[in-house]
């Protein structure tokens, strides 16, 4: 199977080689650094597939250029599938199959330690030492232990979220879902049964929900005046979880009082990419970026060498299955409202 593998990395082209090998080496790649999109789809022809990742545009224009290309199976090298007009690949007869869990463990850790730069201001305090500067003055955090962390959001990472907080750091952990996991007690979590009862409550408020018409801006300036002064906001999901333009509100009246993202509404034109020498012309996001209060990476909450195998395996075990069979275990359909 000839496949074109969009927007990718040293660290994409590695894994998937790999896991492919292991596989029987079915696959040949076409690497293609650019992101998928109207004016790139051409580079998909005389491919059967398609390998994509969170910031490539997969809309109805762009599936249609794929279509008429020949191609028939988009694998998403990823959980979340937001990218990808679901309702036109079915009307295309192309079919869809994404990474569904890679490495829930990897976001988690990484989201929890997001947590603690936030609060205990570990990124200064390194900054400061290394020109000499061994103040405190400005360093004051505060413990996580007996504060109320509200978790939007139960799938696997959530969950896994608040364990590492309820057990390891003896935190309160309150969660909102609308579809609740039975076994959320044993993670140490407590739902409640409106997400304004968390808001009201939670000292820190961790985002672990996909990004769907009805979570879209699921914080914005409504929900962010029903959170506590002083709250601290995290999000390690998807940018389109919150609407830029309260945060920055919010962040200007002290309201929200730190801000973790490991995420940004528009990303696509800056992240997994070296921007340090090119102007920033997006005046929100260098808004947001100016905020002391803010600490910000670029979408790396996944990066670990196990979910990077984990990736590249079932990627390919998604497009072997899918060519053999028509169907594979990961294959998705149209997108729930």
């Amino acid at each position: 199977m000839k496949i074109a593998v969009f927007g990718t990395r040293k660290y994409d082209q590695d894994s998937l080689r790999a896991a492919n090998e292991k596989q029987g080496g079915f696959a040949a790649f076409t690497f293609i650094d650019a992101l998928l999109d109207s004016r790139t789809a051409i580079l998909a022809a005389d491919h059967e597939a398609v390998c994509l990742f969170v910031n490539d545009i997969c809309d109805k224009p762009v599936l249609e250029q794929l279509s008429a290309l020949g191609v028939k199976f988009i694998a998403l090298r990823c959980a979340g599938f937001n990218n990808v007009d679901l309702k036109a690949a079915a009307e295309l007869d192309i079919k869809v199959a994404r990474v569904p869990s890679y490495s829930p463990e990897a976001v988690a850790e990484f989201c929890v330690g997001m947590m603690m730069t936030v609060v205990r201001k570990y990124h200064k305090a390194y900054a400061r030492v290394r020109e000499g500067n061994f103040l405190l003055d400005g360093l004051l955090g505060f413990n996580l232990n007996g504060k109320t962390i509200g978790i939007i959001g139960t799938g696997k990472i959530g969950l896994l979220t608040g364990r590492i907080l309820s057990k390891g750091f003896n935190a309160n952990v309150i969660a909102f879902d609308p579809y609740p996991s039975p076994s959320a007690g044993e993670y140490g979590i407590t739902y409640v049964d409106k997400l304004e009862d968390l808001l009201k409550v939670a000292d820190i408020i961790s985002l672990h929900c996909p990004l769907m018409e009805s979570t879209k801006y699921i914080i914005c300036d409504d929900s962010i005046a029903k959170m506590k002064k002083g709250v601290v906001l995290i999000n390690t999901s998807r940018g389109g979880l919150i609407d830029t333009y309260a945060l920055i509100r919010a962040l200007k009246t002290g309201h929200i009082s730190a801000v973790g993202l490991d995420v940004y509404e528009r990303e696509s034109s800056y992240f997994f990419a070296d921007s340090s020498t090119k102007v920033i012309h997006d005046d929100t996001f260098a808004r947001l970026l100016s905020f002391y209060n803010v600490f910000m990476t670029g979408h790396q909450a996944f990066l670990t060498e196990e979910a990077l195998t984990n990736i590249a395996d079932t990627t390919i075990t998604n497009l072997r299955d899918l060519e053999e069979t028509g169907t594979c275990a990961c294959v998705i359909s149209e997108q729930p409202k």
